[in-house]
């Protein structure tokens, strides 16, 4: 990161950083594409259960990964303000917090996850699966979660093209290990949708050793000497750190939780219903890679000019991000438009799931928009290090609006499972108002002592 004085300097600076994240965050997307359309060629069962297992984990694994992301704007600020010498401690304390986190998720899965699977209406083969699927997950959770927090390290200094090149490593790594254990390949046994998860914890462990290697044995990231002192843990970081993620976690594991509570009420509809569901959600979560993307970069721009003090170039970047956010968001809903039944076609051979996945794909549409400007705003707040507001929002907007105006749509009026996706529209849309108004309140705070 470094000050920029033009336009024209803050266009190719925020590309720059934003172009790794993308490229990460595809990557990372087709890992689970690649899941969900094998598990779908080895059978409806197989991406039902794949289906459930993932509406699980997903909001857990976002939200959480949500706290991790605390470190993000902390050390963001202090690269800003010119302390890089107090960059190793946060991100050391971050580390032990996250494998705190991931043996508390592993502990209370062992405890809660056949309860709450037997408490769905699912058939006992998909419910088999599901367990399958979860459980040779978790033994990849702990390197996931550490991987995680040195990623935060490693953007926060701008440096996002290392974690694309990491994950692109990784990437056919986890499409082979899926080939071998989704259809039994190789001499490794036929797991269907259990093989998924095995093949994702492997992927796993192998992208927690390169960054832990990069980190420890490359420029610029070795210059820090992240590992050279290993800190005792601090209850005090730790809480400056939450106060942060906490609010950060809670607010995407709200929109990410959302999308799997309609899961469990899809399976009250047919498997086809919940398969085609499922396939359609995880092509939406391809189109929201790109504004996630750019919200991830605003994070970085922004905290790094907060932090410096120049609150007006903050303001460039956050209108910046979400222009070009709405533009490829109109572009996306007309491709989307024109080719929904060929997008279709990819997750499924039985016909009544790619009708009923074209169907789903063109409410995906309205999601676009909304979330073109939602996702970019979120970044620019947290650049800002102003989370709470997104934390109610989120909580307001999905749980209170969305859910109860979908459950309202699906059950009393000819819309039926597409009521749902109507009202997740509905409350995308108001949470985008209220974080739009947010922003141009902290921004006139934050102008106002700059002008004086």
């Amino acid at each position: 990161m470094h000050q920029t004085h033009t336009l024209q300097e803050k266009c190719k600076l925020l590309f720059s950083i934003l172009l790794p994240i993308l490229v990460t965050e595809l990557a990372t997307y087709a890992m689970n594409f690649i899941d969900t359309v094998m598990s779908g060629q080895a059978g409806t069962d197989q991406l039902a259960g794949v289906a459930i297992g993932s509406s699980l984990w997903v909001p857990i694994f976002t939200g959480l990964t949500g706290i991790i992301l605390g470190l993000t704007p902390i050390i963001s600020q202090l690269i800003g303000a010119d302390h890089a010498d107090r960059v190793a401690y946060p991100l050391l304390q971050a580390i032990y917090l996250s494998i705190v986190i991931g043996l508390i998720v592993i502990g209370l899965g062992t405890i809660f996850l056949e309860p709450i699977l037997q408490g769905l209406n699912v058939t006992p083969s998909v419910q088999s699966i599901a367990t399958g699927y979860l459980a040779t997950l978790a033994v990849g959770i702990l390197p996931l979660f550490i991987y995680t927090a040195i990623r935060c390290f490693i953007d926060a200094l701008g440096q996002t093209r290392v974690t694309m090149i990491m994950t692109l490593v990784s990437l056919p790594v986890n499409a082979v290990l899926n080939y071998m254990f989704i259809f039994g390949h190789f001499g490794a046994p036929a797991l269907g949708g259990v093989g998924a998860g095995a093949a994702s914890a492997l992927t796993y462990w192998l992208i927690m050793i390169i960054a832990l290697y990069i980190v420890i044995r490359v420029e610029p990231f070795r210059d820090y000497q992240v590992f050279t002192k290993l800190y005792r843990v601090s209850i005090k970081a730790w809480s400056d750190h939450l106060k942060l993620g906490l609010p950060i976690g809670f607010s995407i594991f709200f929109e990410t939780s959302i999308f799997s509570a309609v899961t469990f009420f899809m399976s009250d509809y047919s498997t086809v219903v919940l398969a085609a569901h499922q396939a359609a959600i995880n092509f939406e979560s391809f189109l929201y890679m790109p504004p996630f993307s750019i919200s991830m970069a605003l994070t970085i721009a922004v905290g790094f000019e907060v932090g410096a003090g120049r609150h007006r170039d903050a303001i460039h970047y956050s209108y910046l991000g979400m222009g070009a956010a709405v533009l490829l968001a109109v572009m996306f809903s007309g491709l989307l438009y024109l080719f929904n039944d060929s997008v279709a076609r990819i997750y499924s051979q039985n016909p009544e799931v790619i009708t009923m996945t074209a169907h789903f794909l063109i409410y995906a549409i309205f999601f676009q928009l909304s979330d073109a400007i939602a996702a970019p705003l979120q970044g620019a707040l947290r650049g800002y290090k102003d989370v709470n507001m997104t934390f109610v929002v989120a909580l307001i907007s999905y749980w209170l609006i969305g859910l109860p105006s979908g459950y309202l749509i699906a059950h009393y009026t000819q819309f039926g499972p597409f009521g749902y996706w109507i009202g997740l529209s509905i409350g995308l849309t108001a949470g985008a108002v209220c974080l739009f108004i947010r922003l141009l309140v902290l921004q006139s705070r934050h102008r106002m002592p700059q002008s004086s």
